[in-house]
């Protein structure tokens, strides 16, 4: 079964102007993706991980005619930001360079010169819902979400039990999914960090991920963590940035403003592939928390919005669990429920303080949208189909 991926034709149109990153967590598909390109004789694609391919690639012999050039984890190459640098702008007028990759490359830092204005960056994420029943336009930053009437029902269900990665999706087998998980847990602390950060205690590291799963959701104490570890905060404070920088997890900050007394720096960690949290209230949160982000990437990668995702909670431990802002201002919030329709009265409260235009209420029961003053209340697998 092959499912079209929601960037290609953004790819696509990048690629006739600069260079194309393409990062994103391990087995996501972004090696596939990024075949889909190559398209001409003259194309290549290269692995950094194999020997040959990394003599063929630091010997830029690179086709003579106008091609497609596709660089597979060649960050794990020391110097690879100059390198490129050099290549593109000797040879970028014919070679269309894409470039893919298991950590951050927009932001990574290990040696070279800076590539500034010579690229384009695109975060690629697991299916979601709005992916999977065909849905391609973005929701308008600002302007109320448009929402079907006609949506998947079975969409949802499967990926909160087998996740967004394409290939235990597909697969849906309980079996395949645990043998996946742990071997795609293996090669990312085996190869993935070994190969690109300088970690000597890699046994607490992999602790420290094993207990971010029983952490989703909640608010994620550094100083816990560093107890529990018995290690330095400084220590626990790289683990986290090396755990985010690999796309193994990521935070989301509380939205601080003065109409109410909110926190100013503790986040909240949700996971990138996220079948291992076993509490299903939390995998619910981790699950949209995976499609709002999705929706961040999306709308600033391809669109150039500067967005900001967020939770909203305050002294009083009022809390929501989402909230969408773009160019500084509130765009929607949402909270996440697993039954029961009653609104939350925290929703109502940050509504109306912060002005927040848009206010959802998500369940994973089927049933009728209704109206609850300004909240609207909604089956999530409706609410999640129209983020795109």
């Amino acid at each position: 079964m092959i499912i079209p991926r929601y960037l290609e034709k953004a790819i696509s149109d990048d690629l006739g102007e600069k260079m194309v990153f393409i990062s994103g967590p391990r087995q996501v598909g972004k090696t596939t993706l990024a075949r889909l390109f190559l398209k001409g004789e003259s194309d290549r694609y290269y692995n950094w991980d194999n020997r040959e391919d990394r003599k063929n690639v630091l010997s830029a012999g690179w086709p003579a005619t106008e091609s497609t050039v596709v660089l597979d984890e060649v960050h794990k190459y020391r110097q690879w930001k100059r390198w490129l640098k050099g290549e593109y702008d000797t040879h970028g007028d014919r070679i269309h360079f894409l470039i893919t990759g298991s950590a951050r490359l927009d932001t990574y830092r290990k040696g070279g010169d800076s590539l500034q204005g010579r690229y384009h960056s695109h975060r690629l994420h697991g299916f979601s819902v709005a992916e999977l029943e065909g849905k391609t336009a973005l929701p308008v930053p600002g302007q109320a979400i448009e929402f079907a009437e006609g949506y998947n029902g079975e969409t949802l269900p499967a990926l909160f039990t087998f996740g967004p990665f394409p290939e235990p999706f597909l697969k849906q087998n309980a079996r395949a999914l645990r043998r996946w998980r742990k071997e795609r847990l293996d090669r990312f602390f085996r190869e993935d960090v070994r190969d690109l950060e300088n970690v000597r205690d890699l046994s607490s590291l992999e602790l420290l991920a094993d207990m971010l799963e029983g952490r989703v959701g909640s608010l994620l104490s550094l100083q816990s963590l560093r107890e529990d570890l018995e290690v330095s905060h400084r220590a626990v404070t790289h683990w986290m940035e090396i755990l985010d920088r690999l796309y193994f997890s990521f935070r989301i900050h509380p939205y601080s403003h003065t109409a109410v007394r909110s926190l100013k720096k503790t986040p909240k960690a949700y996971l990138w592939e996220y079948t291992s949290v076993l509490d299903k209230g939390s995998r619910f949160e981790n699950l949209v928390a995976s499609h709002l982000l999705k929706l961040k990437h999306s709308l600033e990668d391809r669109e150039g919005f500067r967005v900001g995702l967020h939770f909203l909670r305050d002294a009083a431990k009022r809390e929501v669990d989402f909230m969408v802002a773009v160019e500084g201002r509130p765009w929607f919030a949402v909270e996440c429920k697993l039954s029961g329709r009653n609104v939350s009265p925290a929703l109502n409260y940050f509504g109306e303080r912060l002005k927040i235009p848009f206010l959802y209420q998500i369940t994973l029961e089927k049933g009728d949208d209704i109206l609850d003053g300004p909240v609207r209340v909604m089956p999530a697998g409706k609410f999640l189909a129209a983020l795109a």
